[in-house]
């Protein structure tokens, strides 16, 4: 269900744009989460990770109910926006890993790892399609 890309180029061959993108926030701590959920957010990291848009209601499905405490563009919390900002605080990130694990949903291994390595950013976000 999770991709990675090398390059922009491998992406295209893959699907092209209609992907989810789930990103490190690289903002500094210290940055307002109202400045990190209002910004524009550049896409297409070759270290975030994609979940295609055919793929989305299966990743709803897996990951809603654990994914439930995102903040929104309109600094709302709740469960992930598959259309929008959803911004995750580096405090999240260890209780999520282990509700992905404990429920172990659709290649939640790569997730597991790819969140663990977040720690050293401001979070993340789950950004829409």
């Amino acid at each position: 269900m999770f991709y990675s890309f090398a390059t922009q180029e491998e992406r295209r061959r893959v699907g092209g744009t209609c992907f989810i993108e789930i990103q490190y926030c690289k903002f500094p701590a210290g940055t307002s989460v109202k400045q990190i959920v209002s910004v524009s957010i550049d896409h297409w990291y070759d270290d975030s990770l994609y979940i295609s848009g055919d793929d989305e209601n299966e990743f709803y499905d897996e990951y809603s109910s654990i994914f439930d405490c995102g903040i929104y563009n309109n600094l709302k919390t709740g469960t992930v926006d598959l259309y929008g900002i959803n911004y995750y605080k580096p405090e999240l990130i260890q209780p999520l890993i282990e509700k992905i694990c404990k429920k172990e949903p659709a290649d939640y291994k790569k997730l597991a790892d790819w969140l663990d390595k977040a720690k050293q950013y401001n979070g993340f976000y789950i950004l829409g399609l």
